[in-house]
């Protein structure tokens, strides 16, 4: 007996068998991952994770793999920070940073990833693929370097250089498509459905990929002795993110694992590509942008693939949607940095910008426990943050030198002249 039933439609329900589908042959919903939550309720237990391995993994019993064929390369179970300093900088008593620039390719594509690669895996496809804006290309081509199996990585020719150096590292083909990622996204899925023993992670398995994103909820509850924060905030991009937390809480809820899942969620998006953030705002439908420009290029989606149920997600439960300006953006970097020692790229900057401006508005109060989901590293974005930053002084090796530049601008006997007048 499994604890997958299979996969149903998350708008008419109609139920399907574990397969390579990601919509609904009756209503073109998208499909979700069906399980049996009495068998999990009864083969879980806080006992049994506590002694699982450091990773993703060690919730093996709430993701979709049936087998034993898992590609780990130690994604997950990342440190909670207690961000003080941050905190007092923003006015809240109460927050945590959930660090994902640590993971094996430097962001939480790697969770999705390992959960996808293995799923595929297991339905013995010959070869994975994804389209990305450069952190997911990344974590497939890891994980497809360590299963073995040959990857096709479809991305915009803009992204960042540093970016396009780490994901060719891993040996996968990668190929650079003229325009945005909706482009490449489409194209992408062209070539999924003309190779039907192909498994593009976010595309025809994506039912699957989703959920390695529940873990972030899960391994926080657990490092807060299993309690859910007040409020959370994520970066938003297709918005299967935001969707992938606020579910993973709740189904903590539904085995026993938590008391309680009453929280608000809120998301941030770059002004310049806000397609969710604009229909939380005013409340309307998610319109979709073309012609947009950001530094956040892991969040520039104009077509949103989940944008209307992580709008009604994030308004079901109280919360809002920021969307600051790229130089807001740069700004949050730099101060997440200075006060936490955190170096996080744009999309991570993104979503520290949001949560500031969400404080400022009253959508979160001081008194609240919040925490903030900071998604990638910002080595991945140097070309972009070298424009925020200044080159270094260059001195003559003599303490003369040094103290020219750092010594007082008035010496002690001018100090103490000061103080008595």
């Amino acid at each position: 007996m499994s604890h997958v039933i299979g996969l149903k439609c998350r708008e008419c329900g109609t139920e399907y068998p574990a397969g390579i589908q990601n919509t609904c042959y009756e209503c073109f919903g998208p499909l979700e991952v069906n399980y049996d939550w009495d068998y999990v309720s009864d083969h879980i237990s806080k006992e049994k994770i506590a002694a699982g391995p450091k990773s993703i993994w060690r919730y093996a019993d709430m993701l979709p793999l049936e087998s034993e064929k898992r590609v780990d390369l130690g994604a997950g179970f990342n440190k909670l920070h207690r961000a003080e300093r941050l905190g007092a900088a923003l006015g809240l008593d109460e927050l945590y940073i959930l660090d994902e620039s640590v993971n094996p390719t430097n962001s939480f594509k790697d969770r999705v990833t390992s959960v996808a690669v293995s799923k595929a895996l297991e339905f013995d496809i010959k070869a994975v693929g994804c389209a990305s804006t450069g952190n997911l290309a990344a974590a497939v081509g890891a994980h497809a370097a360590k299963a073995g199996l040959p990857a096709y990585i479809f991305i915009p020719a803009t992204i960042e250089l540093g970016k396009i150096v780490q994901m060719l590292v891993y040996g996968p083909n990668v190929i650079a498509v003229e325009g945005t990622y909706d482009d490449a996204n489409r194209l992408a899925s062209e070539v999924a459905d003309s190779h039907p023993d192909w498994a593009f992670v976010n595309i025809n398995i994506r039912p699957y990929y989703t959920e390695g994103s529940k873990t972030l909820a899960y391994e926080t509850a657990e490092q807060l002795n299993w309690q859910v924060p007040d409020h959370v905030v994520a970066p938003l991009a297709s918005g299967a993110l935001l969707c992938a937390i606020s579910r993973g809480y709740k189904e903590l809820e539904r085995v026993g694992l938590v008391d309680r899942a009453d929280f608000k969620i809120s998301g941030s998006q770059p002004q310049n590509c806000s397609p969710i953030s604009a229909a939380v705002q005013n409340n309307n439908e998610v319109v979709p942008v073309r012609n947009f420009e950001t530094v956040a290029h892991s969040l520039a989606i104009g077509n949103p693939a989940d944008g209307y149920y992580a709008k009604k997600t994030i308004l079901d439960s109280g919360g809002f949607a920021a969307s600051p300006t790229d130089a807001e953006i740069i700004d949050a970097i730099h101060l997440l940095a200075r006060t936490e020692g955190i170096f996080t790229e744009p999309a991570g900057g993104t979503t520290v910008a949001g949560l500031k401006k969400l404080v400022e508005s009253g959508h979160i109060r001081k008194d609240e426990r919040v925490v903030v989901y900071v998604t990638g590293n910002g080595l991945k974005a140097q070309d972009t943050l070298l424009k925020s930053l200044q080159r270094p002084p260059v001195i003559k090796p003599m303490i003369s030198e040094f103290e020219r530049l750092f010594a007082p601008k008035l010496d002690i006997h001018e100090q103490k002249a000061a103080i008595a007048i």
